[in-house]
């Protein structure tokens, strides 16, 4: 496994952490079609959050926010994703989709980024 994919990993087993401790079911995890990857599908108070996971870590790019790393592009692919997962799984409930940043020991979780 490269450094970058490791990192990735670490940082999403960090974000399963986090929002299991707020009270969020893992669903799944990296959930791949042909439009793009969910790193994590969870679900609270039956509402799905389709969460996009950013990290960098502290010193990297002094003042660089990994939030920029999702583009409008990345936006695009990842609600096409989620139109495939919903239609895949037969799902009609609320969903929204979210940004869970890392950065050092901080972890913030930014919801419904598409508003």
């Amino acid at each position: 496994m490269n450094m970058s994919r490791t990192k990735g990993k670490q940082a999403e087993d960090r974000a399963c952490a986090f929002l299991s401790q707020n009270g969020f079911e893992i669903l799944e995890r990296n959930f791949f079609a042909r439009y793009g990857e969910i790193d994590i599908i969870a679900q609270k108070n039956g509402i799905l959050h389709f969460v996009e996971v950013k990290s960098a870590s502290v010193g990297a790019k002094s003042g660089f926010e990994p939030i920029y790393n999702i583009t409008p592009s990345k936006i695009d692919k990842l609600i096409s994703t989620i139109g495939f997962y919903l239609s895949a799984q037969n799902l009609t409930q609320e969903y929204c989709l979210d940004a869970l940043i890392i950065k050092g020991e901080h972890i913030e979780l930014i919801e419904n980024i598409t508003l």
